[in-house]
Order: C-alpha cells, then sequence, then structure tokens
C-alpha cells in the first residue's frame, strides 16, 4: 500500500482540496465556490450546512481523481479564513448562518468593550483590533440581538473547527486560529483570560479547547468515514489558512513574505520577535502564531477588505456581457476584464477608487468606509475602473506595507505571489510598481490544501519537519518594478490617502442615515 495525505482549506469565497503523495505530486484537486448572504448592511454570512456538504463532495471528487484506496489517507488537515464563526448546538447542528470575515454588524459591540473592558487592556492581551470583528465580538452581538438562539450555543467554532468536530466529533481551535475571537486570547500566553469572559460574561465552555497546529486534534469518526468516503482512524490537524498558503509556496522562514489576492486582499511577513506586535506597527497589522513553532514564531498578516472580491464585484454585478461570454464560450470572464484593464495606463487616466466595500480592515481599522469613485468621467470605461479598481487595492496594500518597512521587520524578498487574483499578469505589475519591489509567482499554485497536506505529513511523521516545502516551492514569472510607475502611483497614493481623510467622517454619517432608512 502506498501513502497519501489530504488537504482542505475554506476561503473566504470557496473552498479547495486536494490528495498529494508523500513526495509531493497532486493526483487529485477541486475547488468549489458558495454563496454569500449580505442580507442587511454590514452582514456578510455563509450557509454553514453547505462547508459540510462540499467537504465530503470535495473529498470524494478528489479520491476519484487519485484513483486510490481511500485506507491510503494516512492523515489529513484543515485550514480556513478567518475570523469566522459557526455556533454548534449540543447535537452539532448549526445555529443561523455562519459569520465571514466580512461581517461587520457588531458595530455597537465593539464600542460597548472598549468602554467597559478598555481598548488598550484588550490591545495588550490580543495584539489585535477589535475592528476586525473577532469571534468573542459576535458572540456578544448574539447575545445582545438574538438571545434565545445564544443559550443554544454549545460551541463557536471557526470553519476549521466546525470541519474538524464534523469529522472527529471533537471541538478544538488552534493557537494561531484563536488570535481571531480576540477580546480576552492572550496571545502570549496562549489562553482565554477567564477575567474579561466573566466580565464580558460569555462562559469559557462555549469556546473550543486550545490545541497546537503540530499535533493530533482527533481523529475520523466511523460516522464521518461514511459520510466523506475515508476511513475511520485517520488522523486531523487545523491551521489558519493563510499559514497554510505560505508553507504551500515554502514561504517558511523568519522575514519570508507572501501575498495572496482572494477574496481578501493581503500579504504577510513572519517574524520571531514579539515585541512588535505590541509596537504601533505591529498594532496596526493582524497578528497570529505561525504554524510553525507557533509559541515561538508570529505571522503579521496586512489586509485590505475586499482584495480578489472587490473585482468579482464588478464581475457580478457590472459584467454581464462578459459573464454570458464565459458561460457560451467558455472564455474566463476575469480574463475578459483584465485584457479591458490592460489598455489603460497607470493611474487609470485619473480614476482613483477607495475599494472599501465591506469597511476595511489594515491599517486604518474603519468599519464605516466604503467605496468610492473619484475622477470618473464620460471619457472612462469599463476597463478604467477594473484598473483603478486594481490599483485601489494595491494601495491598500502599500498602505500597510510602508508601516512595516518603517518599522524595520525583517523582510526576504522578492515578494512571493500565490492564490486568488495574483494570476493576473497586470495585476502582479501594478502591486510590484506599487511596492517598487521584486516579486515572483507560485509556479505549482495548488495553493492551501497543499500546505494543510504538508502539514498532515508532518503531524503523523511522514515529513520529519517542514523543509520539505522549500524544497517543493518552484517560483516562476519574476517581475521588476518600474520606476516611472512607481514615482507616478506614489502621487495618486497620496491623493488616495487624503479621499479617505477627507470623506472619513462623511462614513459615519451616512452609516447614520442608512440604518435610519
Amino acid at each position: 500500500m502506498s501513502d497519501y495525505l489530504l488537504g482542505l482549506d475554506y476561503g473566504t469565497g470557496g473552498a479547495k482540496a486536494c490528495i498529494i503523495t508523500v513526495e509531493g505530486d497532486v493526483l487529485g484537486s477541486t475547488f468549489e465556490e458558495y454563496p454569500f448572504f449580505h442580507e442587511k448592511p454590514g452582514w456578510s454570512e455563509h450557509d454553514p450546512v453547505l462547508y459540510w456538504t462540499i467537504a465530503c463532495r470535495m473529498i470524494k471528487d478528489c479520491l476519484a481523481q487519485a484513483r486510490i484506496n481511500p485506507a491510503e489517507i494516512r492523515s489529513l488537515a484543515i485550514s480556513s479564513a478567518l475570523p469566522s464563526m459557526v455556533m454548534v448546538d449540543k447535537d452539532h447542528c448549526p445555529i443561523h448562518r455562519a459569520y465571514n470575515l466580512m461581517d461587520r454588524r457588531a458595530t455597537k459591540e465593539v464600542e460597548w468593550l472598549k468602554e467597559h473592558v478598555g481598548e488598550e487592556r484588550m490591545m495588550r492581551l490580543t495584539a489585535n483590533r477589535l475592528e476586525d470583528h473577532p469571534s468573542l465580538v459576535n458572540l456578544l452581538w448574539e447575545k445582545n440581538n438574538r438571545p434565545d438562539s445564544f443559550l443554544r450555543i454549545h460551541k463557536a467554532l471557526t470553519i476549521d473547527g466546525f470541519i474538524a468536530l464534523k469529522l472527529t466529533g471533537r471541538a478544538v481551535v488552534n493557537y494561531p486560529a484563536a488570535a481571531f475571537y480576540g477580546v480576552a486570547y492572550d496571545i502570549l500566553g496562549r489562553r482565554f483570560d477567564e477575567q474579561i469572559l466573566a466580565e464580558i460574561g460569555i462562559d469559557p465552555a462555549i469556546l473550543p479547547d486550545l490545541v497546537d497546529c503540530e499535533e493530533v486534534a482527533g481523529v475520523v469518526t466511523p460516522e464521518a468515514a461514511a459520510e466523506t468516503g475515508l476511513v475511520a482512524g485517520i488522523p486531523v490537524a487545523t491551521q489558519v489558512d493563510f499559514n497554510a498558503s505560505c508553507i504551500a509556496a515554502g514561504v517558511t522562514e523568519e522575514g519570508d513574505i507572501m501575498s495572496n489576492l482572494g477574496t481578501v486582499g493581503n500579504f504577510g511577513v513572519i517574524f520571531r520577535d514579539a515585541n512588535f506586535m505590541f509596537t504601533p506597527a505591529g498594532l496596526s497589522m493582524i497578528n497570529l502564531g505561525f504554524t510553525i513553532d507557533s509559541a515561538h514564531t508570529y505571522m503579521t498578516i496586512p489586509s485590505t477588505m475586499t482584495g480578489g472580491q472587490s473585482i468579482r464585484y464588478l464581475r457580478d454585478h457590472l459584467s454581464q456581457f462578459e459573464a454570458e461570454t464565459e458561460r457560451v464560450l467558455g472564455v474566463s470572464s476575469y480574463d475578459l476584464l483584465n485584457l479591458q484593464a490592460q489598455k489603460v495606463p497607470a493611474g487609470s487616466e485619473g480614476l482613483i477608487i477607495l475599494p472599501f466595500l465591506m469597511g476595511e480592515r489594515t491599517p486604518i481599522w474603519d468599519q464605516y468606509a466604503r467605496g468610492v469613485i473619484f475622477g470618473l468621467s464620460l471619457h472612462h470605461t469599463k476597463g478604467h475602473i477594473v484598473r483603478a479598481m486594481m490599483e485601489a487595492v494595491a494601495y491598500a496594500l502599500y498602505d500597510s506595507y510602508r508601516l512595516i518597512k518603517e518599522a524595520g521587520l525583517r523582510i526576504n524578498y522578492p515578494i512571493v505571489f500565490h492564490e486568488g487574483g495574483t494570476v493576473s499578469v497586470l495585476w502582479r505589475q501594478i502591486i510590484t510598481d506599487v511596492f517598487n519591489v521584486p516579486t515572483v509567482l507560485v509556479k505549482q499554485r495548488t495553493g492551501a490544501p497543499l500546505g494543510d497536506a504538508i502539514l498532515a505529513g508532518v503531524v503523523t511523521g511522514f515529513f520529519e519537519d517542514f523543509s520539505v516545502a522549500k524544497e517543493w516551492a518552484e517560483y516562476t514569472a519574476p517581475v521588476e518594478p518600474n520606476r516611472e510607475n512607481h514615482e507616478l502611483y506614489m502621487e495618486y497614493f497620496d491623493l488616495y490617502k487624503r479621499l479617505y481623510e477627507h470623506v472619513k467622517a462623511d462614513f459615519r454619517e451616512l452609516a447614520r442615515l442608512r440604518d435610519r432608512s
């Protein structure tokens, strides 16, 4: 019999899976989108039942592609985008829809926590912002707004935690993912602060057990085996999806940097000096433990709320022709949008977008911010809007990058592009020019599920350590920055920043008017 490893990843917009050999060959892979529900302003949800349905479907699909005996799967690992929250009852059935990381409904709870617990106190403990709406913030919203169903909550889980529960029957959260519970999570002590939990009225019993990424979180039950096509007893591990993506890209050492343009646009830098998290620059970012030696190694992840999602928005709502062309001819609607944007020069001929379609994360942390198109004229086409949106995401990421660079955090260049919209040659060139640093693209773009499969191999001893990640990673399409474009982009970036400052207060007034209607 042979040995195979399975990885499952849940992003904000869809799920992926793969099966690999212990030599790193991908024998089967699959991807499936799932719908968003935005029923009210600031809400962003998924159907959690679909998470498990998709897991069963993807696992069976990968097994069929690989043509292997399920008994030869030696281990599996799961990752997911965060913050996310799936509330389950005692029978492990979901209560309400799941929160995904774009949800921003709990604005009153954020203000209440700042007033009654203290923002500085929480940031000293968690090294993260309340404005990211971590799970404990959203649990308070549930307590305040749906008290009857809140009493039914047995466990509040991440997406990967929910899938792990369905697979193993055990409710767990890995230490890096626990950072996204926020409020009461002690990032250095790696525990939940029971004093703060008591102050905010959250019972510790509804929180999952803490586990290390590099330990077995549970094993597949006979019931889960019957539903997925696996066999009982397979070890299961979990990690954060960005960490999984880093491992798949060979980004594993201090100073390594990687960027994804999935639903959220982000990049991440690995570091070991915990003090950075508590500097002004660090506190402007998202901080968590890294999968590898998570007690001593960390990841800072600057993120713009709608990265690839911004282009998906343009495709879904402003590109009926491109969508129909894809349906009839099989030509990617995204490729068609890219072709239009390529005809537009750098700077989009005076068109600037603030890409805050669902508020913004780093470094401005403004849950009230919304999208703005500035400078639109009869001369501008859809291609201009697409390119301006790509440039806007680059500006949003650069806003964080410059702070990290000024803080002196070690960075190993080139930036490694990996998943999502980074497949776009144009978008990579734009970000390269804005950042003014060299970039490369991962050649084997199986993505986070590959990083999960590698973790599965480490957890069960098939790999001595994570060195195979570096060995397997190949890079292609190197890009050097265009100095002229960078200088032009810096002028546009300055105007981009001033525009936000001009309308910052108006976003709050807009939210007030919206809530009245």
